[in-house]
């Protein structure tokens, strides 16, 4: 079996337009100070809000993701450890203020000031620090969307209306710092393209049920996501998902997988470690091992489970995604109930948890995962430790050998299960 398989396509390609497309408008907006930008995270982030303005996001963590594809990440990394973060701070974090303060960005155009740093609070306290941080290294306004963290299986309606007030209290905010008006008419647009570009994207991870699965629902997931954060409000990123629908639909109908032959199906818990992100998909591509469904695709949104922006309902919609709809501001009991949903109904035969060394919040518990899984389900599990961001904590040779010994189990168990009468 060969470790080594070209991955790129025509949808690749698109993606890499749109990405630098975008970064073009970042650049222009860093010399010329138009169009308005504005800094925010990805989970749960309300971009249809900024459509009304004509503003374009920074996405810190797509930069900082951009720069450890790149093989870029370590430098400023540690450029914020002599700044005197610690060693187990986010490295996210770490890569983001070292690339302010050298500023490095990933293509080499210039970032902006941001117009307003919009902390959209989601689920891990370490973004308001973050924030504070790049804000007062910047000096950018600073304002704070206060996300109550889902403890329930739907958010309350006092939920909904106390971040629908905090979103109507952004758009007076971001109306001082433009000078513009905010345009209702934009937003609902933006709002009902939201709407399209999730069905489609919907569509296209329904597809990886199929057997065996046109496309990668881990790694190659990670070539749309960047349109689905950047471009989902807009016709761009419709006619995007469009594009990418017809080409998967068409080889999924034509009875191709990712392989020429599909050996094993996974669910994939937990982000990839980006600085070796080709070696990692290496060792799963030796198998043959696709991942029909990841829990990471889901950290922007959650919509292959029937969610959509209502465009009669812009506010409630924006605040409902960024309560209800994205991985990081659920519990591990949903999370659970959600992996578990992907095993039976994606039909998978293990469960694979990247553990991120640098990401407390969203890894601790997933020791407890593993066991629920392994134990009381019953599912092959692989628990691997590295980082998202920070070259340091990979050690190709253990996670290769971990791998491999996963999927000799796995095969071992499919050539003596008994058959099925």
């Amino acid at each position: 079996m060969s470790d080594k398989k070209e991955y790129r396509g025509s949808i690749h390609q698109q993606q890499k337009n749109l990405m630098l497309a975008w970064y073009d408008q970042l650049d222009r907006a860093a010399n010329t100070g138009d169009p308005p930008t504005v800094s925010m995270m990805i989970s749960g982030n309300c971009v249809e809000l900024l459509e009304g303005f004509g503003a374009v996001p920074i996405y810190p963590e797509v930069n900082a993701l951009q720069l450890a594809i790149r093989h870029q990440s370590l430098d400023p990394i540690l450029a914020a450890e002599d700044l005197g973060y610690a060693a187990d701070n986010c490295a996210y974090v770490k890569a983001d203020i070292g690339c302010i303060l050298k500023g490095i960005t990933p293509t080499g155009g210039k970032l902006p000031t941001p117009t307003l740093i919009l902390c959209n609070f989601v689920g891990c306290n370490t973004y308001l620090k973050w924030f504070e941080h790049t804000a007062k290294l910047q000096k950018a306004p600073l304002y704070v969307i206060d996300v109550p963290f889902m403890r329930a299986d739907t958010p309350s309606r006092s939920d909904v209306e106390y971040v629908v007030k905090q979103l109507q209290e952004t758009v007076k905010k971001l109306e001082q710092l433009t000078g513009r008006k905010f345009d209702h008419d934009r937003f609902r647009q933006a709002v009902e393209c939201s709407s399209r570009s999730e069905e489609l994207w919907s569509q296209i991870k329904h597809l990886a049920r199929r057997s065996p699965s046109p496309f990668d629902a881990y790694f190659d997931a990670i070539t749309l996501m960047g349109p689905l954060y950047v471009y989902r409000a807009r016709p761009e990123g419709v006619e995007f998902f469009e594009a990418a629908l017809a080409e998967l639909q068409a080889k999924s109908d034509a009875g191709k997988g990712v392989y020429e032959q599909e050996h094993f199906r996974l669910v994939m818990e937990g982000p990839p470690p980006y600085p070796y992100f080709r070696t990692f998909r290496d060792m799963f591509a030796k198998w043959q091992a696709c991942a029909v469904a990841s829990t990471y695709s889901t950290v922007g949104g959650l919509w292959e489970f029937g969610f959509r922006h209502d465009p009669d309902k812009p506010f409630e919609s924006v605040a409902m995604h960024m309560i209800a709809q994205n991985v990081t501001n659920r519990n591990f009991l949903q999370r659970y109930e959600q992996i578990r949903r992907y095993v039976e109904d994606w039909n998978a035969d293990g469960v694979i948890i990247h553990f991120v060394k640098s990401c407390r919040l969203f890894s601790a518990g997933q020791g407890d995962m593993r066991d629920y899984f392994t134990k009381q389900l019953g599912v092959p599990t692989l628990y691997i430790e590295s980082d998202l961001e920070d070259p340091r904590y990979f050690a190709e040779a253990q996670t290769k050998n971990r791998i491999d010994a996963f999927f000799e189990a796995l095969e071992h168990a499919k050539a003596t299960a008994p058959v099925r009468a």
